[in-house]
């Protein structure tokens, strides 16, 4: 049986990205409330730049980060799934479809919930997300 290592000093570190403000400000407040380190992003370059440093436990990724049409949120996801494969992660779109729900699966989300969502329930999803990883490990 794996033993995990548990270190109350580090909190788990979580990514946001979002290109509104106000998300990923009320997302940073609420989960640092709650015990998580929180890195932010607005655009699909700063997530990647961050990626670059940093294991996440959970990211929080919007799916548009640039406007009508985009899907840049898909880049941060697989290059999530990349650097921290066994990171959870919540795709939070205003623009979901079947399709770009099934695209966002194949390319490692975990979870795709769609906007606008209370805090309460992103964080359900999250706090559920974790404590499966935790009982698979």
């Amino acid at each position: 049986m794996a033993s995990m290592q548990i270190t109350e000093t580090q909190p788990p570190k979580m990514l946001v990205v979002d290109d509104e403000e106000p998300i990923r400000h009320a997302l940073r407040a609420y989960f640092t409330a709650r015990g998580y380190q929180v890195d932010c992003a607005q655009e699909l370059e700063e997530a990647q730049a961050l990626l670059q440093d940093v294991e996440y436990e959970v990211a929080i990724v919007d799916l548009r980060l640039t406007g009508i049409g985009g899907s840049e949120g898909l880049d941060v996801v697989s290059s999530l799934r990349q650097r921290s494969p066994t990171a959870r992660i919540v795709l939070l779109t205003a623009h979901g479809t079947p399709a770009m729900e099934a695209e966002a699966r194949r390319r490692g989300a975990d979870a795709f919930l769609h906007k606008p969502q209370r805090l309460q329930a992103v964080a359900q999803v999250v706090f559920g997300l974790t404590e499966r990883k935790l009982e698979n490990a």
